[in-house]
């Protein structure tokens, strides 16, 4: 997995199986059901028990308690697959219309060749520099691709070929911008998906298991599994008993959404 790929939790509902069987409780309760009812010491597994086991699919409870997450260096192709999620799903994304300014430095560094500058007002190499703006698939890197047909070597070229049409892209970015005055909205045009592109994603519980069910799966595009991946440890914190009944039955396994 890259290095830089990074999932942190920025907010959540506390005790969120709580939540739910609360939820769970009203749609059978014949009174009004309060913060202050009696629930059972086990909720947690009362939620599993009631609402997912047997394949019952009684889902509508799991959609209140809310999860969001930052979600940091990823390809702009994980993004545009992670957009397409709408139901339950809320995204914030960073705009290269407003955040072009380090794909210029970059470019002009190139151009000059000196290493380019670092947040933390150090320097890092240039080729470094680059691959923390811009993804360089694992594939390539392995020297190899999984396909239908099994692995197909990947010729040591591609990497260099990559690479130059990353470096491409910045400087042709800078000279739009700073030459030629073109605003960052219309120079970002010539960027291709590879760029690295920050986001923030809130998911209820239902719509998070929504989600794993289709890009968790193993011909999911890798690089969204592994956004999987690192989301998994979270859920797994927040929702224990739900997200053990998920792994066990349905992660991986590539089954319709809930």
């Amino acid at each position: 997995m890259d290095s830089l790929f990074q999932v942190v939790v920025l907010n959540q509902t506390p005790d969120p199986e709580r939540v739910i069987y609360q939820a769970m409780h009203q749609d059978y309760s014949p009174g009004f059901v309060t913060a202050e009812d009696r629930i059972p010491e086990k909720y947690g597994e009362a939620v599993v028990k009631h609402l997912l086991e047997g394949n019952r699919g009684h889902y509508g409870p799991l959609e209140h308690p809310q999860i969001t997450f930052g979600v940091g260096h990823f390809p702009h192709t994980v993004m545009q697959q992670a957009r397409t999620h709408r139901v339950g799903i809320s995204f914030d994304v960073q705009s290269f219309r407003y955040t072009g300014q380090q794909i210029s430095v970059l470019g002009k560094s190139l151009i000059e060749g000196s290493p380019a500058p670092h947040a933390s007002d150090t320097v890092v190499p240039l080729e470094a520099k680059l691959e923390t703006l811009f993804y360089l698939p694992e594939t390539v890197k392995e020297g190899k691709a999984k396909t239908r047909q099994g692995f197909k070597p990947i010729s040591p070229e591609a990497m260099d070929i990559i690479l130059e049409q990353y470096r491409n892209q910045a400087i042709a970015y800078y000279r739009l911008v700073e030459e030629c005055g073109l605003p960052y909205e219309d120079a970002r045009n010539i960027i291709g998906y590879g760029i690295r592109q920050h986001f923030v994603v809130s998911f209820n519980c239902r719509s998070l298991m929504h989600f794993l069910d289709l890009r968790a799966k193993e011909d999911a595009q890798r690089e969204i599994q592994q956004l999987c991946e690192l989301i998994w440890p979270h859920f797994e914190a927040w929702c224990p008993h739900v997200a053990a009944w998920y792994y066990k039955n349905r992660w991986g396994k590539a089954r319709l959404s809930p």
